[in-house]
């Protein structure tokens, strides 16, 4: 498949994801191409934020649901390979995301804006961010709480448990890597706008 290009007509979305309800705060801010189809935009996501791609996903976008298709049952999904972000959303607006039906990872997605691609510049791109992914299966917002708390604290009744399931005590909810986030989205570049077609 060959490689999507940014031409001086793409506009770049801003979006910040925030992964709603977690404390401490766990937020990623992308800029990625308007024409990107949202199940690109999903894998976009699961890099930036740092989770594995290892469950089901659905975007909320005033009130249509967008997902992966099911030959064997209708849902209601729209298939979200056959739809654009910029034909759904633009500056100001928000979308609903939720990965892992059984953990109900929510995620609250915000067009911060809308501009002109930069010459040389690789997207997507990840230009901010804070807080750590949690681990897959941990339980939602709750488990996480949980799990920090009980990494942390020796006495706690599951800290034997959440050690040997996690291969160690230590766990920093505050710590984000952005050099490492932008790394993660390497694999679905575009080729940059040449220098002079701004």
């Amino acid at each position: 498949m060959a490689k999507l290009q940014v031409t001086a007509k793409t506009k770049i979305f801003r979006i910040e994801i925030v992964l709603v309800d977690a404390e401490p705060l766990i937020r990623r801010v992308v800029e990625v191409p308007g024409d990107m189809s949202l199940a690109v935009l999903h894998q976009v996501v699961q890099a930036a934020m740092g989770w594995q791609n290892a469950h089901l996903y659905e975007f909320d976008i005033h009130r249509v649901r967008y997902g992966p298709p099911d030959p064997d049952w209708d849902d209601g999904v729209v298939d979200d390979s056959a739809v654009t972000l910029s034909r759904l959303v633009g500056a100001g607006d928000t979308a609903g995301y939720v990965y892992d039906f059984g953990d109900d990872w929510q995620h609250l997605l915000t067009v911060e804006a809308v501009t002109a691609p930069e010459p040389g510049v690789r997207y997507p791109r990840c230009v901010d961010g804070q807080g750590a992914c949690p681990p897959e299966d941990v339980g939602g917002v709750p488990g996480y709480a949980e799990f920090v708390e009980g990494l942390g604290d020796p006495a706690h009744p599951e800290h034997t448990e959440l050690v040997e399931w996690w291969g160690s005590d230590r766990v920093d909810p505050h710590h984000f890597d952005l050099a490492a986030a932008d790394r993660a989205l390497e694999r679905l570049a575009w080729t940059p706008l040449p220098a002079g077609r701004a």
